[in-house]
Parts: C-alpha cells; sequence; structure tokens
C-alpha cells in the first residue's frame, strides 16, 4: 500500500506570511520524500484561508528539491478549469518531476471557482463530465479534435508539451454520489474516495458499484484501484494525537459547517470519528497503522491512503513529527503485513 499526504496549504489562526507557509510546506514534502512517503497531494481551494489556488505550481517547485515521492493534485476542480491548461501544467511537472506527476480529477466541495471563472454552478455535473472527457482525449492524442458546450472547439490542434508517462496518472475524486463511482468504474479510472465523515465501511456498496462497472465495461481488476483520503494525524500516544488536533479541527469543521448549515462539532462526534469505525485516523503509530488495515479491509482492499493533517492548525514543527512517525513506523508497519 502506498502511503501519503494531502495538503491544502492552510494558512494557521492568526497567521499572514503567506511566503512563510508556502515554504514551510515544499519542506514539508522534501521531508516527506526524505521519510520515504509515496505520494504528496496539494489541493485546489479559492479561499483566504488556504494557499492552494494554484497546486501544480506548488508541486513544480516540490519537484525541483525532491527525488521519489509521486507528486498529486488533490484535487483539481476540473469542473471550473480549462482541460488545455490543465493537461498542461500536469504535462510540465511530469518533465520536471522526472515522471512523478498525477492529477486527481474533482468537482470540488467549495462552489467558489464556479463564479470566479465566469461558469454558472447549476452546470456542475455537465462541466465536469464534459471536461474530464475532454482531459482523457488530451492524454491519449497529440492532436485533438473535439466540440462541446462549454468550451470552444478544438479543430485538429496538437497539445504540448507531452509528459514522460504514457499515460500520465489521472485518478477520479469521488464523494459519496453512486453515478460518480460507477463513472470512474466504466472509465477504468482509478479511484480517489474522499471520506471525512461517518463509518467508512458505509462506503463499500459505492466501490462495489464502481468495481462492477469497471468489470461490465471490460477494464481488468488490476486496473481499478482504490485510494483513500481521510482527516488523520500521527503523534507518540493518543492523547497526544486528540491534544494536537481536535481544538484546530473543532474551530475549522464549525466554520465550515456554519457556512453549509450543520451545527458545531461536538467532542462526541469527535470521538466516533476517531473510533474503531470512524473515518479520521488519529493516534499512535500502532494505532494508525491498524485503523488504515480495517479500512482497506471494509472497502474491500485500497491500495494507497492519504492522510489530510494541516486541517486541523498543526504547527509546522509537529507537522514534521507525523511525518517522521509515518515514514519510520507507520509504513513498515503496513509492510510487514501477510
Amino acid at each position: 500500500m502506498e502511503v501519503g499526504i494531502d495538503s491544502f496549504a492552510g494558512l494557521r489562526e492568526g497567521e499572514n506570511d503567506g511566503s512563510k507557509a508556502i515554504n514551510e510546506l515544499i519542506d514539508r514534502i522534501q521531508f516527506a520524500d526524505q521519510m520515504g512517503l509515496h505520494t504528496f497531494g496539494i489541493g485546489e481551494h479559492h479561499r483566504k484561508e488556504f494557499l492552494d489556488s494554484s497546486p501544480f505550481n506548488i508541486l513544480s517547485a516540490a519537484a525541483a528539491k525532491t527525488k521519489n515521492i509521486k507528486l498529486t493534485s488533490a484535487v483539481t476542480v476540473l469542473s471550473a478549469s480549462d482541460p488545455v491548461r490543465t493537461f498542461q501544467s500536469l504535462a510540465t511537472l511530469d518533465l520536471i518531476s522526472n515522471g512523478r506527476a498525477e492529477m486527481v480529477a474533482g468537482r470540488g466541495s467549495f462552489s467558489e471557482a464556479f463564479p470566479l471563472f465566469g461558469f454558472d454552478f447549476k452546470d456542475y455535473d455537465d462541466l465536469f463530465i464534459e471536461k474530464l472527457n475532454l482531459l482523457l482525449d488530451i492524454r491519449e492524442n497529440e492532436f485533438v479534435n473535439w466540440s462541446g458546450k462549454f468550451r470552444p472547439a478544438i479543430n485538429n490542434l496538437p497539445i504540448y508539451p507531452r509528459p514522460i508517462q504514457n499515460p500520465v496518472p489521472i485518478w477520479l475524486g469521488v464523494g459519496g454520489t453512486p453515478q460518480s463511482f460507477a463513472r470512474a468504474g466504466a472509465m477504468g479510472l482509478p479511484l480517489m474516495v474522499a471520506i471525512i465523515g461517518g463509518n467508512t465501511h458505509r462506503f463499500r456498496p459505492l466501490i462495489n458499484i464502481y468495481r462492477q462497472a469497471g468489470k461490465e465495461a471490460g477494464h481488468s481488476p488490476e486496473k481499478l484501484t482504490v485510494g483513500l483520503h481521510s482527516l488523520g494525524y500521527v503523534a507518540n500516544s493518543m492523547e497526544e494525537a486528540i491534544d494536537l488536533y481536535y481544538e484546530g479541527y473543532a474551530k475549522m469543521f464549525t466554520k465550515i459547517g456554519k457556512e453549509r448549515g450543520w451545527g458545531p462539532v461536538t467532542r462526541d462526534q469527535f470521538d466516533h470519528l476517531t473510533g474503531p469505525l470512524g473515518a479520521i485516523v488519529l493516534g499512535d503509530p500502532d494505532q494508525v497503522a491498524k485503523k488504515i488495515l480495517r479500512h482497506s479491509e471494509a472497502l474491500g482492499g485500497i491500495s494507497r491512503f492519504q492522510f489530510q493533517m494541516d486541517i486541523a492548525d498543526i504547527t509546522h514543527e509537529n507537522l514534521l513529527k507525523s511525518i517522521e512517525l509515518i515514514g519510520n513506523e507507520v509504513i513498515p508497519r503496513l509492510n510487514n503485513v501477510k
């Protein structure tokens, strides 16, 4: 199993120095590479508290300072992006990193990108489907002939640069709709499932839909890989992990919940989420490794696990300590499972 980290390049509460925050993030990516983590992903948001509006720029800066770690978007908000420019950014990252670039294409969980780039949120689904098809067409063909509803036609034009990897990996990021899981399976795309609440095992029927749709479309089981993106943090003990994680997590999700009409986060809710079946992967290395394996078994097997750590207002120094524990203790425990 590959293990990595996803980041939203968040500013900690009261922090105003974006330059410092971005450069510390790049330092963490470099350190994750040194510690043997397999992947590092940067999300995409267009909000004041996050600095990841241009994830491929951050990843390209990290590519020049790393050697082995795979670098991926997590996710690219494809519905509000131009697939041509997105592919060019992905291909350029692949060249800079010498073949370590990936992307997760998704629709995003916030709406800010749509009015910002001149799109109507009511076209949420249609935009994504059309742009995903164009992106995959560009990946397969140097010269592209294409026409659609939301973008001017492309008439037998070449799109450069081309990436080193052929094909460069494109995952489909999904939340909780059966249609998204079925679409990924029918297209034969690897699936990245974002589970940030509730019980992880409840997603098993949706992953079964993905695998069945892939099988019916003629894709091999080896092609239908599943990754899991979950909130989490590794510390020396569960008590330490909770002390460092809970306050920032509660503030962030209470704020998001207020925007969406949810109630404030409670400690009881948090304790359920960090319990045996809950979605948050928190604790000491042994507890974390066992929970990742339980999640994998509950979902019928996953090939990649991505920690979302920095949403909880944890300091750079403590994030580095967690990365070290993941590399030195969590990954070896997962590798030693027979």
